[in-house]
């Protein structure tokens, strides 16, 4: 069972969670700031109770001061650790549970792929924690709630600090200093570079081998200091639903991300793939056009109906037979800086199916791979010269009811080894312009550009996010 206690509401969950930024395996998902609100819950953690970290063929499994290694499958791992099914609590959406990242690359543990891409991440393939409580923030009902799991003796003997700490705002001593950044922002492909892998692609579409291949760059840049300044920043610069910041020892994950990988609720499933990019403008007239352009592209609609069909054929893999739907097709959805043409596929769990045989199942997302994705998976790692790490995976929970909701981990920086990387690339289909291409990646990525900037300027001590 489940202990719920209400808390004070407090709009802006970042806040909330500041004390605890720099906590063991801290955790925030975040649906957005106050007034630019797209999603409705937040998520806010610390300290687990077991940890899961997978590197290559083994996964450390620690609690406490007892360490395990074991060669077993992760998603089984996550299963065993969440232990036997709780009931939901209504009106909640984690009752506690798994938090944390599967990175693009785990997908090693699924599929027979080639080795050819330089690992420049050196960060787990999962990071995963098992949380015993948790607050859980409702923007639309504006309340707020501490979650616990029943007869734990760690959850009980810290309720009364747990109340009393997330029952106020705190005020710390971060100082706007505390995140710089020392460079140039470096791409490992120039525009040459692309341009030579993106004919490569296109070669390969004309010969039959593939439909479609997401082409990404990954761009890097020194820094110092602690990122959970530059999240804060990140989060106005551009607010999305899917948003998350994580504090794992090995790497902090900072995700701004408008996609929604699975979604499971009572036994339905829902995912909602992006394909189809367009910039916004300033000017309201030329900013309708461009979103009036993107719902009537063809081929974005022909790009996105791939993967919605990809989908589809994912979903059933652990849906009821004919449960698989398509409710709503080529939405144009408006985020900060871009218009994307959003679907969204529904399904419900057959009988004996659950949420990690879901994400098993359909891991990594078709919209980041492509179609066939194993193959589109074989070319991504043929011609982007890096791996991928946390990008294009998946950050999210899984309650101890069987409840999940994860995104698709793009429009994320990933900070380790006292710099960040993120990426930004597009789906390349046989009619696809070389150089809009290039340019939709610099599209995608132009908040984080943005946000790199502000704080490599500031010099005199002027605060960055204009506060």
């Amino acid at each position: 069972m489940v202990t719920v206690e209400e808390l004070p509401y407090f709009e802006d969950s970042a806040a909330l969670f500041l004390p605890w930024a720099e906590r063991r395996w801290a955790v925030f998902l975040d649906s957005g700031p106050p007034h630019r609100r797209q999603g409705r819950y937040d998520i806010l953690a610390a300290e687990p109770r077991q940890t899961l970290v997978t590197r290559g063929p083994l996964t450390e499994i620690r609690e406490g001061d007892a360490i395990t290694l074991t060669p077993d499958d992760p998603f089984a791992l996550v299963r065993r650790a969440l232990g036997e099914q709780l009931p939901s609590v209504p009106g909640l959406p984690f009752p506690g549970g798994a938090i944390g990242y599967f990175g693009y690359d785990l997908a090693r543990r699924l599929e027979r792929l080639p080795e050819w891409a330089r690992d420049g991440e050196n960060i787990p393939e999962m990071a995963i924690g098992i949380y015993d409580w948790a607050v859980v923030v409702d923007h639309q009902q504006r309340r707020s709630w501490l979650v616990g799991r029943s007869g734990s003796p760690s959850v009980a003997a810290r309720w009364p600090h747990l109340r009393q700490a997330f029952s106020r705002i705190q005020t710390i001593g971060w100082q706007r200093g505390d995140f710089r950044v020392l460079g140039q922002v470096e791409s490992n492909l120039d525009r040459a570079g692309y341009g030579r892998a993106l004919a490569r692609i296109l070669r390969y579409i004309r010969d039959g081998d593939c439909y479609q291949v997401n082409l990404a760059q990954r761009f890097q840049v020194a820094t110092a200091g602690h990122p959970w300044f530059a999240y804060q920043g990140l989060r106005l610069f551009n607010p999305a639903p899917f948003g998350a910041y994580l504090n794992f020892p090995a790497v902090r994950v900072l995700s701004s991300s408008p996609e929604r990988f699975l979604k499971v609720q009572d036994g339905w499933v829902e995912t909602k793939p992006i394909k189809g990019t367009r910039p916004r403008s300033p000017h309201p007239a030329a900013d309708a056009r461009q979103a009036r352009e993107l719902a009537s592209s063809t081929k974005d609609r022909a790009e996105n109906l791939m993967i919605v069909d990809l989908l589809r054929n994912d979903l059933a893999k652990t849906c009821a037979p004919g449960s698989v739907q398509v409710p709503r097709l080529f939405a144009v959805e408006s985020y900060a800086t871009v218009h994307h043409l959003v679907s969204t596929v529904v399904g419900r769990l057959a009988a004996g199916r659950d949420a990690l045989d879901l994400l098993r199942g359909c891991f990594p997302g078709g919209s980041i791979t492509g179609a066939p994705k194993l193959r589109a998976m074989e070319i991504i790692e043929e011609l982007e010269p890096h791996r991928r790490g946390v990008y294009c995976g998946a950050i999210g929970y899984i309650g101890f009811d069987g409840n999940m909701d994860s995104n698709i981990a793009i429009r994320t920086l990933v900070h380790s080894d006292n710099s960040v990387r993120f990426w930004a690339g597009g789906g390349i289909v046989a009619d696809s312009d070389p150089e809009q291409e290039y340019r939709e990646c610099y599209h995608k990525a132009a908040a984080i550009f943005e946000l790199l900037d502000e704080f490599r300027i500031q010099k005199t001590g002027g605060d960055p996010l204009g506060r």
